[in-house]
């Protein structure tokens, strides 16, 4: 069948809910999406100019589009979310950590067993999870085993076989561990009271147990029965301890989900919050890898859909930062105060933690990654036209305009490039000048890099404000390189960022990465200034005296002082040990500048 042109495809769209996919010429699908309106949303691709160079590149790539019509968007969602998992398309949001999870599992059976399992069959028990994390799992069972007797054969305890004596109680009915179900020693009855109170317990309601034990526990004080009494008071303690560590919220939140996003230029991390009487009972970060330019509400709908299918969720409300399309079933809140906008953040710390943890991860595992990621955003925080792979600070270092000295450090992709770091020594400047000195050492820096024929950075950074700014820009003017590096000025007092002839200032948050980098660059300048500043008031100090004495130059100061350790030393030598060190001449010259008689 020949295949209409594009355009033809386009005009004949329906106006309704659906899936859309992209196909290449050999067949190959390129992307899946869900719309609320098919026809607008892939005309969008058509019709407008794309920035990001992914899109552009897809959009180049289309022949063929293939779409579903569906009743609402949750089913939109849902079907978005089976067909790129089936499909894995090339330009679709990856979908990460897709394992298998464990479950809590109760037998359907008589006298139900209750064990962990990875494997879920239909019509096999009724399946509690999945959990992410074993040792909750682990937690959950030694719970219940401390509580209730449980069996743990795999004898089919049918009624009959019971009656025939064909079982005999084992080690775990001598242990206290079981009471005897194989033989008739428990009832069916009193065996799925204990199974009603746990699937209460795996649900997140511990009140109903708690009661329970509590009514238990008095019938054995009423009745003189203090050591059974003193075991049920025992098993009370256990479940109040395990109540206690789940994060309490609100005993009138229940049943219900929350989901928050964090994002950078290539991933998205939504954490998932699952809250059942009151309490967290299930907390999950999702690592979603960007393929073209998906935006965060783009991203949470698809996370909150998968998040939901994979962990079996039922509950009719959820909690979210933002305006999300789910579809009319579910409740859609966002909290502005109080306890649900508390577990809103909660989850969005969760969510920050696990992009701190990956970042670090990252910069041991891959650190050329993590580079790339730095610079894409430093590039976007600063609104650059190219990636900040080199970087280089100017700071000035004097105290009451003595030794003036200037720093220059520089990065590259990130990091200190200690090699390149260089002094400067204020050479035409007299005074505390630091607008002169800053626009002397910029000239003199950029001046040698274009004789030598040295690669020039993307960004120049100046510690100062506005003033020592305006001095740099003079040197980059006065060598034609204005438009070709990008430059900017910090102030230490609140962190302003200043570009060139734009009077108001650039904040970036406080933990951006990017402010992180400028801060650290920032620093090292100083640091490195210092150094020598101090290296410079030290040396010169140590020489003046010496110095000062007619005839004797800086070599002959040196050996001395290498020698000798001390200018005092010097003065206090004889003339045979000065001769031994810089020859008679210059020995006679420092020994009668301190012995005039």
């Amino acid at each position: 069948m020949d295949i209409p042109a594009l355009e033809i495809q386009l005009k004949t769209l329906p106006s309704q809910p659906g899936v859309y996919q992209y196909f290449d010429k050999e067949g190959t699908i390129l992307y899946v999406g869900k719309a609320k309106n098919l026809k607008k949303r892939v005309s969008s691709y058509f019709n407008k100019v794309h920035e990001n160079g992914k899109t552009k590149v897809l959009v180049k790539k289309i022949f063929r589009i293939k779409h579903i019509v569906v009743e609402t968007e949750t089913d939109a969602l849902l079907l978005e979310n089976n067909l790129i998992k089936k499909h894995k398309p090339r330009y679709n949001v990856m979908l990460k950590d897709d394992k298998s999870y464990p479950w809590i599992c109760i037998k359907n059976e008589r006298f139900p067993r209750v064990f962990s399992t990875r494997r879920v069959f239909k019509g096999g028990g009724t399946y509690y999870g999945p959990y992410t994390n074993v040792k909750t799992v682990q937690t959950l069972l030694d719970l219940i085993k401390g509580l209730y007797s449980l069996r743990t054969c795999n004898y089919q305890l049918s009624e009959e076989k019971i009656n025939a004596g064909k079982f005999k109680v084992c080690l775990e009915y001598h242990l206290g561990n079981c009471k005897g179900a194989c033989e008739g020693l428990e009832t069916e009855a009193e065996y799925n009271e204990n199974i009603k109170a746990i699937k209460q317990i795996l649900k997140g309601n511990f009140k109903d147990s708690l009661h329970q034990f509590k009514h238990q526990m008095q019938e054995f004080a009423k009745n003189m029965q203090f050591e059974e009494a003193q075991r049920i008071k025992e098993k009370i303690e256990v479940l109040e301890n395990y109540q206690a560590k789940s994060t309490i919220v609100n005993p009138k939140i229940s049943n219900v989900d929350v989901f928050t996003i964090v994002s950078d230029e290539s991933y998205g991390y939504i954490n998932f919050l699952q809250l059942s009487y009151g309490a967290i009972i299930r907390s999950h970060t999702l690592e979603l890898k960007k393929r073209l330019d998906e935006t965060d509400k783009e991203l949470l709908e698809l996370g909150i859909t998968e998040l939901r299918q994979r962990f079996h969720s039922k509950s009719k409300e959820i909690y979210v930062p933002f305006k999300v399309d789910l579809g009319g079933e579910i409740k859609i809140t966002i909290p502005k105060l109080g306890d649900k906008k508390h577990i809103l953040d909660l989850s969005l710390r969760n969510a920050k933690y696990f992009r701190m943890e990956r970042f670090k991860q990252l910069k041991i595992v891959d650190p050329e990654r993590h580079a790339n990621r730095i610079m894409a955003q430093m590039k976007a925080d600063l609104r650059l036209p190219n990636e900040p792979r080199h970087i280089e600070c100017f700071d000035n270092s004097n105290i009451q305009g003595t030794n003036p000295v200037a720093a220059c450090v520089v990065f590259k992709n990130g990091k200190p490039s200690k090699k390149d770091y260089r002094h400067f020594n204020i050479k035409s400047v007299e005074g505390p000048d630091d607008y002169a000195s800053m626009e002397e050492v910029v000239y003199r820096r950029y001046k040698r890099l274009l004789d030598e024929n040295q690669p020039l950075p993307q960004l120049i950074i100046i510690d100062g404000g506005k003033g020592q700014l305006s001095s740099a820009l003079k040197s980059l003017d006065a060598l034609n390189l204005r438009n070709r590096i990008a430059i900017i000025g910090i102030a230490k007092r609140l962190e302003e960022l200043f570009y060139p002839n734009d009077p108001i200032p650039l904040y970036l948050d406080k933990k951006s990465e990017t402010l992180k980098v400028i801060q650290q660059l920032r620093n090292e300048a100083h640091r490195f200034g210092i150094e020598h500043h101090r290296n410079k008031r030290s040396k010169k100090a140590l020489n003046t005296e010496l110095e000062t004495i007619n005839g004797v130059g800086e070599k002959t100061v040196v050996d001395l002082l290498k020698h000798f350790k001390s200018v005092k030393r010097v003065a206090n030598a004889k003339l045979d040990e000065l001769e031994a060190v810089v020859g008679p001449s210059r020995a006679e010259k420092v020994y009668s500048y301190y012995h005039p008689e």
